[in-house]
């Protein structure tokens, strides 16, 4: 292969470990972002993500740069910005349109633009190509070209990483494509798949995550239904999940960038071409309706130990999932916001997440667990392993004088050992 020279496009969850591979492979690569700070902390080996130990983000062959100029030196661009959706639910290509603006200032003739963020089938050469066009003043497919390769970095996951997870790849045309696979295989160890063109690339991610948003409503809309029957969700999804063809899901908080958001990405292609998607946006409305459930849960407990006089209520737990620092997205936030606008003191403590980032997307002042006052009510809302580790004496150090109600979203504490004087729901 001749050896191509990578500039990585935002370095983020996805684009870090990306330019890193390269990087420790020996491959030239420009590690490119906005932010400042960020490529300030990259330079002197600090990964605030925690996805990259620190030992590993500096390598020879990597530089990085918030200085556009510094790109002209590659050839291969891979653009891995955010792209979540708005207010209204619609998709924010933002992002990846000033990223598109950003490598289009330096396109030259025989490159090639790979974009790897969740966006919905005919984003690329409908939306981005048309930007890299107008202002390079070159043709696509002519003079550059460009390829999709869905991103599937898993924050916090240490087993599933970038070079150990199957890449899909697609190209503008059959020679674009196989550079991309090539490029891509030099340092992706469990190989690639070749799409056949980009919207088929560009789907099979959307619907990746749109599975699993909708096979987990499937067990949030059961959670509420067993409640009901008073049975237990989890000893119901055990002793299904003995056949061999059942389909492992829990119920929880469905939040972070990916599974929350790239439905609506789907849904939104969907109806632009005049189909209103049914399934997909039912399953969306049950998962965004499930901080408004576990609120309402615990105003049941409150009202059912008769406290009226400034209660209070603390929630363990702030970012999208455990052990991670990512705030994206976070669906805790619809619990804080439900409790507070009734009244109810709520205190929020989080060892990952910085507090901030917290104040700046939230408005939540997070707490040291030090400073915490002890609460009527302790929710279980991320399972931290630093929490975990503790179990319930954690819980019981937190509750007045012990004794109180305990949610465990995550269901992770110790069914068969609740403490005397404590009440344990979970979803």
């Amino acid at each position: 292969m001749t050896e191509r020279k990578i500039a990585v496009i935002g370095l983020g969850y996805v684009g870090l470990p990306v330019a890193v591979s390269y990087g420790r492979a020996g491959y030239p690569c420009i590690g490119f972002d906005i932010d400042t700070s960020r490529i300030q902390e990259l330079a002197k080996g600090y990964d605030r993500t925690e996805e990259v130990e620190d030992g590993d983000v500096l390598h020879d062959s990597l530089t990085y740069s918030c200085d556009v100029d510094d790109l002209k030196q590659a050839d291969f661009f891979i653009v891995t910005v955010p792209t979540p959706i708005d207010n209204a639910r619609r998709p924010d290509m933002s992002a990846v349109l000033a990223a598109s603006r950003t490598v289009a200032n330096v396109l030259k003739k025989g490159d090639i633009v790979v974009y790897e963020s969740t966006v919905y089938p005919g984003a690329t050469e409908e939306d981005c190509v048309p930007v890299l066009e107008e202002i390079s003043g070159l043709k696509c497919g002519t003079d550059f070209s460009v390829g999709y390769s869905p991103e599937r970095i898993n924050p916090g996951d240490k087993e599933h990483r970038f070079e150990t997870i199957l890449k899909v790849v697609s190209g503008y045309d059959d020679a674009t494509l196989d550079i991309v696979a090539r490029t891509y295989e030099a340092v992706v160890t469990a190989g690639v798949h070749r799409a056949p063109n980009i919207k088929t690339a560009e789907a099979a991610k959307v619907i990746e995550n749109s599975q699993r948003d909708l096979n987990i409503a499937f067990v949030n809309e059961l959670a509420q239904i067993f409640e009901r029957v008073g049975i237990d969700t989890h000893d119901v999804l055990e002793a299904a999940g003995t056949k061999w063809n059942f389909l492992r899901f829990t119920p929880g908080l469905v939040g972070g960038h990916c599974i929350g958001v790239d439905p609506y990405y789907l849904t939104h292609k969907a109806e632009q071409l005049g189909h209103h998607p049914q399934v997909i946006l039912a399953g969306r409305r049950v998962n965004d309706r499930m901080g408004q459930h576990i609120a309402m849960q615990v105003v049941k407990m409150l009202m059912k130990r008769g406290r009226t006089d400034e209660p209070r209520v603390t929630i363990f737990g702030l970012t999208f999932k455990e052990n991670v620092p990512d705030l994206r997205n976070s669906k805790v936030v619809d619990i804080i916001s439900e409790l507070t606008e009734m009244g109810i003191t709520v205190q929020v403590t989080d060892p990952w997440a910085d507090k901030n980032e917290a104040m700046k997307e939230y408005g939540v002042t997070l707490l040291d667990e030090a400073d915490v006052q002890p609460a009527d009510v302790v929710v279980f809302a991320v399972s931290h392993q630093k929490f975990t580790d503790q179990g319930w004496p954690l819980i019981q150090n937190h509750l007045k004088d012990k004794v109180g109600f305990v949610v465990d979203i995550k269901a992770c504490l110790d069914r068969k050992n609740v403490p005397d004087n404590i009440e344990l729901w979970r979803l």
